[in-house]
């Protein structure tokens, strides 16, 4: 391949290689996966759970092809809940909030975790969004539309 044809590349050949909606939501449990167990080495989800889940939903709209977007779009709550529903299951004294009791159960450890990555979640789905949005603005098949 050469230099040329490396950069002419249109869209639409780029777009031969989106991943299903499917193959992206299973790939976003993997990853999710590993930055929970990475970062539960220190006995205690934190600042890496955070960024790591807002890279994660930012990433599979970019991944899908455009006609595939809503999963997209309703897998960060979804994706929030079950990463931290696992974390409760597996090791509860992993979240760790001020005020919760040592021995709460796991439905309060879920719900004060929900509530301590509040702000991870509203910024995840709100750049996940604009992702979805921009994507959908730029289509191919939109731009055309436009022209005619």
């Amino acid at each position: 391949m050469t230099m040329s044809q490396a950069v002419s590349r249109t869209p639409a050949d780029l777009a031969r290689h989106d991943l299903s909606a499917r193959q992206a939501i299973l790939a976003a449990c993997v990853a999710t996966t590993a930055i929970v167990l990475l970062d539960l080495m220190d006995g205690r989800l934190g600042p890496l759970y955070s960024v790591g889940f807002v890279l994660i939903v930012i990433t599979v709209p970019l991944s899908i092809d455009v006609r595939s977007l809503f999963p997209a779009g309703v897998l960060p709550p979804a994706l929030l809940l079950g990463s931290l529903l696992a974390v409760c299951v597996i090791e509860g004294s992993a979240i760790q909030v001020s005020g919760l009791a040592t021995d709460a159960g796991l439905v309060a450890r879920l719900i004060a975790g929900v509530i301590d990555h509040g702000l991870t979640l509203v910024v995840g789905h709100g750049l996940a969004l604009g992702v979805i949005l921009l994507r959908i603005l730029t289509a191919p098949d939109r731009r055309t539309a436009r022209t005619r």
